[in-house]
């Protein structure tokens, strides 16, 4: 429980500091962005990413009296429930949309939403978690809410923020530097260290009661260090001497839920085997993995594959997966259930690689009867015909501009 006078204190400080703070670059996300009428609107992602400036910018572009508040306030450390009460006293009832950054922090946060949009109010939420986001929209709000997934700056919006011309020299710089804003600004990693150990230690070990936190961090660095490999519960288990496949299980979708890190099924028609194959890690940003990873060597192709998995990843209606038979695919891409394209991350297409490369492409294209496959490359540009089929070799800056 909090005083009120620490509340409106925050709460003044805090929305003084949106009108008077800069705008940022406008992200990609507002390119097409209306506000949705009657529904409370939820951005979620990983910490540092920008979900608050990309509040701030729809605050500024679509309303003319917000309300604004951050529960990460130290000023309102204690806050629960009991609390949002004296919040809304505080808050102007005219306010044509309520901001709340992330109000995961506040236990049974949603029952105060729903009470303010069944009243009326436009609402916009943000938040770290997923899951825990996910948890109580689906109980209290659900049919009540839409949901915006933000990521690390776009390589769009890396050439907006360093004022650079598309290129391949640029591309390379945002390869491995990637798009935390922070980061950017000062180049300082401990800026990344420190974003890392606070997710990992704060909003996974503590919010989830993990004793052992050292294997936690162990087996987060171990997999940033190793992006674009598989991995299977059983074989973390015994590299880490855990008790349990389902200890490691929980880490793994924690890890998940924080955004720090995803994880890409094999393919298949069976959904069991979907469910029991060896997946591949990969990390929410080049930046972050070059900053933490503890053997990662430069290997340039590896976070190749990582960049152009998170930009399929962030591309709405599509299901992701990677094929193996004979050879490997990296990507197989499909719309609803049709399989739309098959990608290989490859920096450069050479006479040691060529084979390897367009073999596993051309195999995945078989398979799903595909004609034409893509390698994505650092500044390579090419086509290769093969037995009817058309593989494009493409410059990264060229295919993530899409």
């Amino acid at each position: 429980m909090v005083l009120k006078t620490d509340i409106e204190k925050a709460y003044r400080s805090q929305l003084s500091t949106v009108v008077t703070a800069g705008a940022g670059i406008p992200r990609g996300f507002l390119d097409q962005y209306q506000p949705a009428k009657k529904h409370i609107e939820v951005i979620t992602g990983i910490r540092r990413c920008g979900k608050s400036t990309l509040m701030r910018q729809i605050m500024k572009q679509h309303y003319t009296k917000s309300s604004f508040f951050n529960f990460e306030d130290a000023r309102i450390f204690g806050f629960n429930v009991s609390d949002f009460q004296k919040l809304e006293e505080i808050m102007p009832a005219d306010a044509d949309a309520y901001f709340f950054d992330e109000i995961q922090n506040v236990d049974a946060w949603e029952i105060f939403i729903r009470q303010l949009h069944d009243s009326g109010k436009k609402i916009f939420i943000t938040g770290s978690n997923a899951s825990l986001l996910s948890k109580e929209l689906g109980t209290r709000l659900t049919g009540r809410h839409l949901r915006h997934e933000l990521f690390p700056f776009s390589f769009k919006e890396f050439l907006q923020y360093k004022n650079e011309k598309k290129s391949a020299g640029a591309f390379k710089k945002y390869l491995f530097n990637g798009g935390f804003p922070e980061y950017l600004a000062s180049e300082n990693t401990d800026v990344l260290q420190t974003l890392l150990k606070d997710i990992v230690l704060r909003d996974i070990a503590i919010r989830h009661g993990v004793r052992g936190t050292s294997a936690l961090m162990d087996i987060t660095l171990f997999l940033i260090s190793n992006i674009g490999k598989e991995h299977s519960y059983n074989n973390l288990k015994k590299n880490f001497g855990l008790g349990s496949a389902n200890t490691v299980a929980d880490y793994l979708n924690w890890l998940e839920d924080s955004y720090l890190l995803f994880f890409l099924p094999r393919f298949s028609y069976s959904a069991k085997s979907v469910a029991v194959n060896p997946r591949k890690v990969y990390a929410i940003d080049n930046g972050l993995v070059n900053a933490n990873s503890l053997s990662f060597t430069d290997d340039a192709g590896r976070l190749l594959e990582n960049i152009v998995y998170l930009y399929l990843r962030q591309q709405p209606n599509l299901n992701l997966y990677y094929f193996r038979e004979n050879k490997e695919c990296d990507f197989v891409v499909f719309e609803k259930r049709n399989c739309k394209a098959v990608i290989q991350a490859c920096m450069e297409i050479n006479s040691d690689n060529q084979h390897r490369e367009t073999d596993g492409l051309l195999e995945a294209m078989h398979f799903f009867k595909l004609k034409e496959g893509t390698i994505v490359t650092l500044n390579q540009k090419d086509t290769l015909q093969k037995n009817g089929n058309t593989i494009n070799i493409i410059p990264a800056h060229e295919f993530f501009s899409h």
